[in-house]
């Protein structure tokens, strides 16, 4: 069976089932996220030089960056989901 993936933005993608949450970056408690994951090495920027507009948390523990917009991203996952 092939994996759904979900697009994050200029060409990237992740396989929808590892996906556990899509938030805004903008609070406290997810810049710590983004800034322990940097410091473990667990960060992903796909935001190709642009604006964080959503982070991505897979379950793997791996933090995606990326620069589309938290709720367009949830959308993609929510139709993607209905899809399938």
């Amino acid at each position: 069976m092939e994996p759904n993936l979900l697009s994050i933005g200029f060409g990237s993608s992740v396989v929808a089932d590892r996906v556990v949450a899509i938030v805004s970056p903008n609070s406290a408690p997810m810049k710590r996220l983004k800034d322990e994951a940097k410091k473990d090495k667990r960060l992903i920027d796909a935001t190709y030089g642009r604006r964080t507009r959503s982070i991505i948390v897979l379950d793997s523990n791996h933090v995606i960056l990326s620069a589309v917009q938290a709720e367009t991203i949830s959308q993609r996952y929510a139709t993607l989901k209905e899809s399938s």
